[in-house]
């Protein structure tokens, strides 16, 4: 079935699933811990490192646990492609070795904090990036030469057993094309995330519309969902797509500020906004994103604005 045909099921009567917040930022900001090339998955390489990320990761597990809810758990690898990781010293060996640590990794984390019984809503799902900057990529791919860089990755958490895959940040339409191939000859089934500047809009010029129905288009509809992520509500609330492809957006992963990504990358502060504020508006999304379900956060939230999102969406429900 073509993904404009799949029959829209309205938010309130969809399952609640809870993600996690802005590793990265929290990182930074909250824990003081160094992020060279704002990559998190070397952490995995230290013991000292795995114990930020158990603290960072297990209020979220928690949270799922005492609501009842569903938990994607995102592995910290957003950075680890063959790009960013040849800065950071991983070879392609190396590379795919720190990918699969990072599911096994998440995958004892889960059986540490969750008893057997609560384990079965949690999905271990391979977190990718973009290969250049997320806000301002300076190196543009075709969907071929995207689907050839991003397989790497994908072939490596593939091959660690993970679920499914998420690809965040993305900028423009023919990365996340490639993505969708790659991640399909892999066998995973994958989740693209655009992100969109303060006009609603991804880098690119493209609306959300059009990038979602471009990637439908090119990939006969192949990616499991859609996700907007990386930006604030207030930044495309009034860009939502009008056609079939809103019904294609499951997943949101917000920022709690509501600065333009000019403004966050030039910030030497944490905004983390207003988790209240932030959950309103999660909610205010249901009337217009009828498929949505998967909430978590992007730059600048942690465990304080899950909880918020989640509480207030289980209010309106």
């Amino acid at each position: 079935m073509d993904a404009e045909d799949a029959p829209a099921v309205a938010a309130d009567e969809m399952p609640m699933v809870l993600t996690d917040g802005g590793l990265e930022t929290v990182l930074l900001f909250e824990e003081g811990v160094e992020l060279p090339c704002f990559a998190a998955f070397p952490l995995l390489d230290r013991d000292e490192g795995r114990a930020v990320l158990r603290r960072y990761y297990e209020p979220f597990l928690r949270l799922a646990r005492d609501r009842n809810t569903g938990f994607v758990l995102s592995t910290p690898t957003w950075r680890a492609n063959p790009d960013w990781g040849a800065q950071l010293g991983y070879d392609a060996q190396a590379l795919a070795a720190v990918n699969g640590r990072a599911v096994a990794f998440l995958e004892e984390l889960r059986d540490d904090v969750l008893a057997p019984g609560e384990r079965d809503g949690v999905v271990i799902e391979g977190c990718i990036g973009p290969r250049s900057d997320a806000y301002r990529p300076t190196l543009r791919m075709d969907a071929d030469q995207a689907e050839r860089y991003h397989s790497v990755q994908l072939d490596a958490l593939a091959g660690a057993a993970c679920a499914q895959a998420a690809a965040l940040t993305l900028s423009y339409v023919d990365e996340a094309v490639g993505i969708v191939r790659a991640a399909a000859a892999a066998g995973l089934p994958v989740v693209i995330g655009f992100t969109v500047e303060t006009d609603g809009r991804l880098p690119s010029g493209d609306s959300i519309e059009q990038a979602i129905d471009a990637v439908d288009d090119a990939t006969e509809g192949a990616a499991r969902s859609f996700m907007i992520n990386c930006a604030h509500p207030s930044h495309f609330a009034d860009a939502l797509p009008a056609g079939s492809a809103r019904n294609r957006i499951q997943a949101l992963r917000a920022n709690a500020s509501m600065r333009s990504h000019d403004e966050l990358d030039a910030a030497e502060d944490l905004d983390a906004g207003d988790p209240g504020n932030l959950a309103e508006r999660y909610v205010a999304l249901r009337r217009e994103l009828p498929e949505l379900h998967v909430l978590g956060g992007c730059c600048g939230t942690d465990i304080r604005h899950v909880t918020a999102i989640c509480d207030a969406w289980l209010v309106a429900t």
